[in-house]
């Protein structure tokens, strides 16, 4: 990794051995150079900057990388609420084919649509809900993390406008869930 020298065997061992103080500094610095670094394996001190970097980032603190991801989840999850999922569809076919199954072929128009619509549809609105509730639940607490968290460290405004649309999303979602599933919004035809 150095740099090589010419020695001639007609240099005598004081003269072949010894290397001026310019020599050693030239030697050192190529060497330095070669690993990349001119302090010989700090990187961060050709920066003017003598702290390594995991230290600087322990002491510059929480990112607020979680607390985005938790309000963007929170406003995915408003959104799947109010357009539907594919796990409240799987319910809706499932109550629906079991209201098939258990119905006759002689029982009334009521209990048929009662059987076979009614408890799908309620079955979708159980689930849009669920995912609601989930994406207030995740909104709300992204909003309060800062209330428990490191004082002097402000939130990211984009993260609490995405945390405010998944909450306002979640509400909605769980107002048109209820209201799906007590049949007040679009409910069952009358029959009779």
């Amino acid at each position: 990794m150095g740099t090589k020298t010419d020695e001639t065997p007609a240099e005598t061992g004081t003269e072949a051995g010894a290397k001026t103080d310019e020599e050693q500094v030239g030697t050192a610095a190529v060497t330095a150079t070669e690993d990349g670094t001119a302090d010989g394996g700090n990187p961060a001190a050709e920066d003017g900057d003598e702290r390594p970097e995991a230290v600087q980032a322990a002491q510059s603190g929480p990112t607020g990388v979680g607390q985005g991801a938790g309000a963007v989840v929170s406003a995915a999850l408003g959104v799947v609420s109010l357009t539907g999922s594919w796990v409240g569809t799987v319910a809706s076919a499932r109550e629906s084919l079991i209201g098939q199954m258990q119905t006759s072929q002689s029982a009334d128009v009521a209990t048929m649509v009662k059987e076979g619509y009614g408890d799908a549809w309620a079955a979708n609105a159980l689930w849009a809900g669920a995912f609601a509730l989930a994406a207030l639940i995740a909104g709300v607490v992204v909003l309060a993390r800062p209330a428990f968290g490191t004082p002097g460290r402000p939130q990211a405004p984009w993260i609490k406008s995405v945390a405010w649309g998944g909450v306002a999303l979640g509400v909605i979602g769980l107002l048109l869930a209820v209201l799906k599933y007590t049949g007040v919004l679009l409910g069952l035809p009358a029959t009779g």
